[in-house]
This record gives structure tokens, sequence and C-alpha cells, in this order.
């Protein structure tokens, strides 16, 4: 789905919400194939004025999913869930909401088009009204001191009024959105959606034409007085036509054409007002109603049609005729074969020596024939080492060669000693990082780690990693810029080798040589012994 079909549909439906037309705004939402987090968050809370709980609380969970860190998102889930009885889900969304506000007591969501401030003591408001409906009457009233401790605005008396209810035993309402409150597109965006008229429309200043309003680009002609005639140019006989609007293609066949584009009319019209034409270098189908005759004008010393590149000018002449064949040397005679004859094998027949009476004769093909005997004999014996170190080299090995024998011809390309270099290859479909460990002992060869007669490993030295232990490593899902001497930078897909956790956000860890921190949300994990709760 284009963006611009996705902001005109969220534009309106929140023109919608404006006069308070909760349906008409569904409508437009549901129109969106490709839903964001934003517009999923204004169907839920379309959902809620209608009193459609189920709905909303659908729409909420889809909202998450997408943004799985949006603190107002899991803040509303809450409020839902309460007013379904669905406690335990209600607080944990409490918790989650806590979480994402990242230790800050307010965060304005004025940026991302929501006109709401949501407070940390909103949230603990809430997991309050979920303790009261669970009957925990101390627990509500604990977290409404620690409510009440921090220095922010926007309160009011709330939870003071809440202390005096809790205290009565009185359940406690939750706190939602406001329901005219969504998330809204930039204005800027909004602005950019009406086509606008740059130029103007041509207004004629001088002419010898009386009355003349002609607004075109045509150079003033003398004309008859009174009137205005147009001058044809043998648009009428031209198979060149031009676009009146933009077309975008919608079937197969058709083609995407912008508006006042020029096209060669390669077809005639058919039954359903297609015509084949061709833009571009692409032959396709155009609505006929949408072509008008384009004017090609003639150069006075040749009579050559000045059109775009990419459109095949129509023949004008023969085409050429095909080049003579060289006479080829006499055939051999044909042996015809009789019932008491065998037929000759595959080899005779296809590598048949020469006859007695002539030399051999050396040609091209026999030396590429001969070539690709030799490389197809090479290739089954040997095979190619790619090595990615600072830099890639390969070199070519037999396919029986010990790992130890590798080990040493790949130290002496790169000058490293063989006792520092660190070996490690990829199983297939996995994109961690195994060093090569037992494989190194007498007995093993470099096919064991190869396929297609071809085998990657990854080198690094074992200085950075002396007396060090590799818990676990962990996949880049993300590029990370080093912010200062201490972090660990590495690209999209690198392979981490972890040496310890800071704390719950961040790592340390080694990468091509070099030790460092980085943030655990930028790699991920792919052995599935590790539990959840240790990723988050």
């Amino acid at each position: 789905m284009l963006y611009t079909e996705l902001l005109q549909l969220w534009h309106e439906a929140v023109q919608a919400v404006d006069a308070k037309d909760w349906q008409g705004a569904l409508s437009k939402l549901e129109q969106i194939s490709e839903p964001t987090s934003c517009t999923l968050f204004n169907a839920a809370s379309a959902h809620l004025v209608l009193g459609q709980l189920d709905l909303a609380l659908k729409a909420l969970d889809l909202t998450i999913a997408k943004d799985q860190r949006l603190a107002v998102g899991f803040f509303q889930r809450a409020a839902v869930t309460m007013q379904i009885d669905k406690l335990e889900e209600a607080l944990s969304d409490c918790i989650w909401a806590q979480k994402h506000m990242r230790g800050n007591t307010v965060i304005d969501y004025k940026q991302l088009g929501l006109r709401f401030k949501l407070y940390s003591w909103q949230v603990l408001y809430n997991a309050a009204a979920v303790y009261c409906r669970m009957g925990q009457w101390e627990q509500a009233r604990e977290v409404l001191l620690s409510a009440s401790q921090e220095r922010v605005g926007g309160r009011g008396g709330h939870i003071e009024v809440a202390l005096d209810s809790v205290l009565k035993e009185e359940v406690l309402a939750p706190l939602l959105v406001p329901e005219d409150v969504v998330f809204r597109p930039r204005k800027q965006d909004v602005e950019q959606l009406q086509q606008r008229d740059f130029l103007g429309k041509a207004k004629v200043i001088s002419s010898v034409i009386p009355n003349d309003d002609f607004g075109g680009f045509e150079p003033l002609r003398l004309q008859k007085p009174g009137f205005y005639e147009p001058k044809v140019d043998g648009a009428q006989d031209s198979r060149y036509m031009r676009m009146r609007i933009p077309y975008m293609a919608r079937g197969p066949g058709q083609l995407t054409v912008p508006g006042g584009a020029m096209v060669f009319l390669f077809g005639e019209e058919g039954r359903d007002g297609m015509a084949t034409v061709i833009h571009d270098g692409q032959r396709g189908l155009l609505p006929m109603s949408l072509l008008d005759p384009a004017d090609v004008k003639m150069s006075k010393g040749k009579k050559e049609n000045r059109v775009p590149s990419g459109i095949p000018l129509p023949p004008g002449l023969k085409p050429p005729t095909r080049p003579q064949a060289q006479p080829s040397p006499a055939a051999p005679p044909r042996v015809r074969f009789t019932p008491d004859t065998l037929p000759p094998s595959y080899t005779t027949a296809t590598h048949a020596p020469p006859l007695a009476a002539e030399p051999p004769r050396y040609t091209a093909n026999a030396a590429n024939k001969q070539h690709v005997d030799v490389a197809q004999g090479t290739e089954a014996s040997s095979l190619v080492v790619k090595v990615h170190y600072t830099y890639t080299i390969a070199l070519s090995v037999p396919v029986d060669t010990p790992f130890h024998e590798v080990k040493e011809r790949i130290a002496q390309k790169l000058g490293q000693p063989a006792s520092q270099l660190r070996l490690r290859h990829k199983q297939h479909g996995s994109r961690v990082l195994i060093p090569l460990g037992e494989e190194l002992e007498p007995g093993h060869t470099v096919q064991e780690v190869a396929e297609a007669g071809r085998a990657t490993l990854w080198c690094q030295t074992e200085d950075p990693l002396e007396n060090r232990t590799i818990l676990y490593q962990m996949v880049a899902l993300y590029d990370y810029t080093a912010q200062g001497p201490e972090d660990l930078e590495f690209s999209e897909g690198d392979t981490i080798d972890i040496l310890g956790e800071v704390n719950e956000e961040w790592l340390e860890g080694h990468n091509a040589g070099h030790i460092g921190i980085f943030p655990s949300c930028f790699a991920y994990n792919e052995n599935t012994n590790i539990s959840q709760s240790s990723v988050l």
C-alpha cells in the first residue's frame, strides 16, 4: 500500500473522529491494508466509544504487536482488560507500562501525533484500581502512597481522592486516554496530499488575434482576422500518443504511465477499450480513452522523430537480410546400421578418434572442451576455502587436506603465527559461528565443513580473548556505531561473543578482534535454551 493512500485514509479517519462519526472513522481505518500502531490505536479508541470492548482489546493487541515499547498502548489496554474483569492481565499491562516509561515521570507523545502526556502516577493509579477489584486494599493504598510522592504536574487531587476511596473500600474507576485524543498525521504530510499548480495557467498578454484566449505554448502565427484556427501538424496520422492523466496498472499486462508521457500505439483498440502500447521499452495495455494523438514534429535537416529514448520507432525500412552462412566442409559419410551391427556407444559417438588418413585438428572448440574436462577433474579433487579476516582471502586445497595443514596455509597467507589463529565456521541454515575444536585434531579434513565444493571460514587472533571465557554467542539485529571508546561497534548479521553481562540492558562482547560493551536489544540469541526473560 502506498504511503500517500495510507496518509489519506488516516487523515479522513481523524476528520471523522473530530466530527464524532465513530463508525465512519472505523470504516476508513478498516480500508488500510497495512495498518500502523497509530492507526490501530485510533481504531481501538473508536471501538471503546461504541462500547465494543472485545474489538477494542483486539485492536490494542495488534497495536502492541506493532510497537512493543509503546507505554501508552499498555496503559490503555490495562484499562480495557480491567473493564472486562481480566485482572491478572490488567496488572501485567500496568507493570509493562511502568517499565516502558524507562524511569521517566512523564512521556509527551506530541511528536508522534498524540496530544497526550502519560504520567507515571496515572499508571500507578490504574494498578491501584486493579488491586481494589482484587480486594487487596492494603496493596492499593501502598501503590497510591508511592504515586503521591512523585513531584509531577497534572495530578491535581486525584491521588488524595483515591486514597479516601480506598480507605472506604470503594472501587476506583480506571483512567483512560480521552476519546477524542487520537494519533494524527503530520500537518506537513497532509498538506502534500493536495496537488499544487506551481506554474499556473498561461495568460495571453498580446496577440494579433482579437479576443484571443489561447493558453498553450505555440508561437504566434499569422491568422485570419476574427477567429483562431489551430494548426494540425500531422497528429492524426501519427501513432505516437500522449497520456492525458496518470494511470496505475490495475491488472495483468497493464502499464503504469505518468501523465503527459508519450507512448507508441502498437496495436488497435480491443473490445474492452484497451490498446497495446510501448512505453519506456515495455509493451503493455492502456485505456484508449486516456490517449490523445501526439504531435511529432519533423526536423528540417533529417526526417527523424524526436521522441524520448526507450520507445522504439515504427519500422520504416526493410529489415536486414540474414548473413550468408559460410560453406561448411563436406560432411562425413553417413553410416547405415544393419540389424546385425550394434549401435555405437555414447563414448564412441561423442568422442570419435580422428581418421588415420588425416592428422588431428586442434580447434578452438576442442581446446575449450579440453579445458572444461580438466577443470571438472580439478573441481572433483579440490575445493575453494574462503577466509574472512580483516580482509578476505581464498585458497584452493585438495578435499582430503587435514584441518591443521589448512590452518598453517592460512597463517602463511595472513602472515600470522598459526598458534594464535582462531578458526570458526557456520552450520547450514544458522548464523552462529562455531569454533573449530575437535576438527583441528588429526583425522579430520576440510571436506567436513564444505558445501558444493566451497568452504567458508572466519579467522580471528586469540590475543583479545586470552584468559576470557565465552558465555554464549548472539547475532546482531542492527548496525551499532560506538558512542565512546568503551563501546563495541558491529554491523547487522555479525556474530558477537558474549563475555559478560554488565546489567539488564548492556552486555560485554567481542567482535572482529575488539572487546567492548553494547545494548542487548541490538542482538538476539539463537540458542532456544535461553529463557525469554533473560533476553528481555
